[in-house]
């Protein structure tokens, strides 16, 4: 083949060529037989592309790679994913499409950079003021995207990888944790609704049942009444009741799903109070007149109903508990008490995670809570269990520096007293001589 130059008589590769306007153009067949070409203004800068595309030729990367967006691989990416359920799925879906299809979803994965995706989750932590919750679910959204973009041959490497621990890390959400009832909270909480004059009281139960199972919120409201065996003292939790957002023109309602994992099927002993919570419940629905009349995906007969004879859901509860906290402490505050005890703002799952306090502070072992709570992995139970043994191992040394301190002025104050009375008793001696 003969030798080519350009107009500066620079001998020219292999798929190089100089158009009339002066600009040059590198051409070349990809592994799938398509027939691709960049330009450049200059032959320099051609030849920073022809070796970018050789190294991407040889790294596997597609040719066509330039052209994809993140948006057109998070459909590639729906269309793929069918093992989630469908509450998941949809709010995974609703969470990109609300916070990353309009940003860095019209990005070309190519031109993503790592700082691009670090950059966006700190506008939404600190421009949208989004919880780390939130912008975790972005994130394994995104992360997951990322990575099919790897074995598809569009990028290299994940470029999102551990980007969330480096998120947290810079604004300490490592160092917040879901934080449980006190006992003395817990006690409060429980008086204030067990009054029967209340207008919470109705409420009494399905809170007493959070309180001494932990079970998930989806678990409760989907309890049946089959689902437990008032003479053996135990509840059998197969499934939970999810409410959300569906792919359909029929938009939010419930559906049953299996538990959340694996684990999550397994059966919790009652203790005595949440055996008269069971039964107190029917006690009031019978005198009021309710009864389930709802049927969910073939179940029916489920136990927490309100007054229409429909199922409970988070929202409502969570609302009805935003309502006790407000009432019962402006209770406590009209009792001139000093240093009353408050309830703090809390939500249904502070109730699952008070229950796990509990036990832990308890000495129940930690295989047992595990299995009591349904948790998947044992390090979601370690992290709860380290973290009131913690707290209870600084109780405990400040209790004992307490103690501590209280025997030392006891001790100071009976030096104090033997001064004094032998003090005095030099003086009697003194005046007896004198006499």
């Amino acid at each position: 083949m003969a030798k080519r130059y350009d107009s500066r008589h620079r001998l020219l590769r292999t798929g190089e060529s100089e158009r009339a306007d002066g600009y040059y153009t590198y051409r070349w067949t990809s592994r799938s037989g398509k027939r691709n070409s960049v330009t450049a203004g200059t032959l320099e800068e051609l030849r920073e592309k022809e070796d970018e595309i050789q190294r991407d030729v040889s790294d596997g990367i597609r040719a066509d790679a330039k052209n994809v967006t993140l948006n057109s691989l998070y459909d590639l990416w729906k269309e793929l994913k069918v093992n989630l359920k469908h509450n998941t799925f949809s709010n995974y879906c609703y969470m990109y499409d609300q916070f990353v299809a309009d940003n860095i979803g019209m990005l070309p994965v190519t031109k993503l950079k790592r700082s691009d995706i670090k950059a966006f989750y700190n506008m939404l932590a600190d421009t949208r003021g989004l919880k780390i919750a939130t912008i975790d679910n972005i994130h394994t959204v995104i992360h997951q995207i990322l990575q099919l973009a790897v074995e598809d041959n569009y990028i290299r490497r994940n470029i999102s990888d551990n980007l969330l621990k480096e998120l947290k890390s810079s604004h300490h959400y490592e160092d917040s944790h879901r934080r449980a009832l006190t006992l003395p909270e817990q006690e409060l909480f429980m008086e204030f609704l067990s009054k029967e004059n209340s207008q919470y009281y109705h409420w009494l139960p399905i809170f007493t049942v959070m309180l001494g199972t932990g079970m998930r919120v989806g678990e409760i409201t989907g309890l049946r009444w089959n689902d437990i065996d008032l003479k053996s003292g135990i509840i059998d939790v197969n499934h939970t009741l999810v409410y959300y957002k569906h792919r359909d023109e029929n938009g939010c309602y419930f559906d049953i799903h299996s538990p959340k994992t694996k684990a999550g099927v397994r059966q919790i002993p009652m203790t005595e109070e949440v055996k008269n919570a069971f039964l107190l419940e029917k006690k009031m629905q019978d005198l009021a007149g309710i009864q389930s009349k709802v049927t969910i995906d073939g179940y029916h007969n489920f136990i927490f109903v309100n007054r229409f004879g429909n199922v409970q859901n988070q929202g409502t509860l969570n609302r009805a508990l935003r309502r006790i906290i407000r009432d019962c402490n402006d209770k406590q505050l009209l009792k001139e008490k000093n240093n009353p005890v408050l309830l703090p703002n809390f939500s249904c799952h502070s109730l699952r995670h008070t229950f796990t306090t509990r036990l832990v502070e308890a000495g129940v072992n930690i295989k047992v809570i595990q299995n009591l709570c349904g948790h998947s992995r044992s390090d979601v139970t370690l992290d709860i269990y380290t973290t009131v043994t913690k707290e209870l191992k600084q109780a405990e040394f400040d209790d004992f520096q307490k103690k501590l301190k209280e025997k030392k002025q006891e001790w100071k104050n009976r030096q104090e007293k033997d001064a004094r009375f032998s003090s005095g008793v030099v003086e009697k001696i003194l005046l007896h001589k004198q006499w």
